[in-house]
C-alpha cells in the first residue's frame, strides 16, 4: 500500500491528541491523527459524550461531545489527516525516521511520532447474560442520547457511567431503570443522590439472568437476592455499563520504556526511542497528575520539542498565537 508521509504522526485521537494536532499545525508541521476507535474524541466520545466536564480552563462547564467538537474544529484550521478505526501495530525505522504500520496495511512515514493513546485501547466488560444473545439492543456505550427517545432503558452497573447515563437519559427515554448486583455503588455519591431525586428506580442485589427477544431485545429477567421469583423488566435497550479493561496492545512491542502500563518520558515528553514522544494519560514522570488540563500542556510541550528535534534551527518557544494572523 502507498506510504503516507507527514512531519508528525499522532497515535491517539483523544483530547490530548487533537490539541497536539492543532499545535503541530501552528508550528507548521503536517500531521496525521490515528486511533483504533472509529470517531475522534477517545474515551470521551466512547464513554461519556453527554457528561459535563468542569475542569477545562476557560469553561465553567462543557459537555464532553462539545469539547471534542471544539478541539476538532480548532485543529481543522491546519487540515490534519485522520486514520480512524485503524490500530497502529508496528513501529520501526527507515533512514532514521519512524515508520508506522497499521492493522489494515496502511503505512505512515513520519519525521516524529507522538503517542497520546490515553490508557491504551480499551474493551468493555461483557454482560454474561447477553453472551448468547444475537439480537440488537444490548449496548455498552450511549454515544447518542436522542437514539433512545421514548424507549424503556435498563442500565446494568453501579459506576459513574451507569448513573451519568441514567441522569442524561431520564428526560429523553420513556423509562430508565438501574440494575446493580450490590447495595453499594462505585459512582460518586452526589450523582447517585441526583438520580434518586429524579425518581429513577434502582434495583440492587440483582443479577441479570437472561435476555428476552429474538431480533431485538424486549426485556430482561433478573434474580434479586432474597426473592424466590425471577422478575421481568421490559427494555428496548439494555446498557451494560460494567466498566472496561485497558490494554496497551502492540505498544508493548515497540521497545518503549513502560512502567505500570505507562510510557516513561523526560521533561521534553520524549521517550527512550528516537523522535518518539508521549503525552496525556499514557505518559508517566515523577509528579504526574492525570487530568485533561495536564494533557493539553504536555501536548504543547511535546510538539514544540518535536519541532526542534526536526529542525535544530527552530526556536523552542513558538510565539503567542494572538500575534499570528
Amino acid at each position: 500500500m502507498p506510504v503516507l508521509t507527514v512531519d508528525l504522526a499522532i497515535v491517539g485521537a483523544g483530547p490530548t491528541g487533537l490539541f497536539a494536532a492543532y499545535y503541530a499545525g501552528f508550528r507548521g508541521l503536517s500531521t496525521v491523527v490515528a486511533d483504533a476507535l472509529p470517531e475522534a474524541g477517545g474515551q470521551i466520545t466512547a464513554m461519556y459524550p453527554e457528561k459535563l466536564i468542569y475542569d477545562v480552563a476557560g469553561f465553567p462547564e462543557i459537555r464532553g461531545r462539545d469539547l471534542v467538537d471544539n478541539l476538532v474544529r480548532q485543529a481543522a484550521a491546519f487540515e490534519p489527516s485522520y486514520l480512524l478505526g485503524h490500530r497502529a501495530e508496528k513501529l520501526h525505522y527507515e533512514d532514521g525516521s519512524p515508520l508506522l504500520e497499521f492493522d489494515d496495511g496502511t503505512r505512515v512515514q513520519a519525521k516524529a511520532v507522538l503517542i497520546t493513546g490515553g490508557l491504551g485501547s480499551f474493551t468493555s466488560r461483557p454482560l454474561p447474560a447477553a453472551a448468547d444473545f444475537t439480537g440488537e439492543g444490548v449496548v455498552y456505550f450511549v454515544p447518542e442520547l436522542a437514539a433512545h427517545a421514548g424507549q424503556d432503558v435498563v442500565i446494568v452497573g453501579g459506576g459513574d457511567s451507569a448513573f451519568d447515563w441514567a441522569q442524561a437519559l431520564h428526560p429523553i427515554a420513556g423509562s430508565v431503570t438501574i440494575v446493580h448486583r450490590r447495595e453499594k455503588f462505585r459512582a460518586h455519591q452526589a450523582t447517585v443522590e441526583r438520580v434518586r431525586e429524579l425518581g429513577v428506580p434502582i434495583i440492587v442485589n440483582a443479577q441479570v439472568r437472561a435476555m428476552r427477544g429474538t431480533d431485538h431485545v424486549t426485556g430482561i429477567e433478573i434474580d434479586i437476592a432474597g426473592d424466590d421469583e425471577t422478575r421481568y423488566l421490559p427494555a428496548d435497550t439494555v446498557v451494560a455499563a460494567l466498566g472496561f479493561t485497558a490494554d496497551l496492545g502492540p505498544l508493548t512491542e515497540w521497545g518503549l520504556e513502560i512502567e505500570k502500563r505507562c510510557i516513561t518520558v523526560d521533561s521534553t515528553m520524549a521517550t527512550n526511542l528516537h523522535r518518539v514522544f508521549a503525552a496525556g494519560d499514557i505518559a508517566q514522570y515523577v509528579g504526574k497528575v492525570r487530568l485533561i488540563a495536564t494533557g493539553f500542556g504536555e501536548a504543547a510541550t511535546a510538539v514544540n520539542n518535536a519541532a526542534v528535534a526536526l529542525d535544530p534551527e527552530a526556536h523552542l518557544f513558538p510565539g503567542h498565537s494572538s500575534e499570528n494572523p
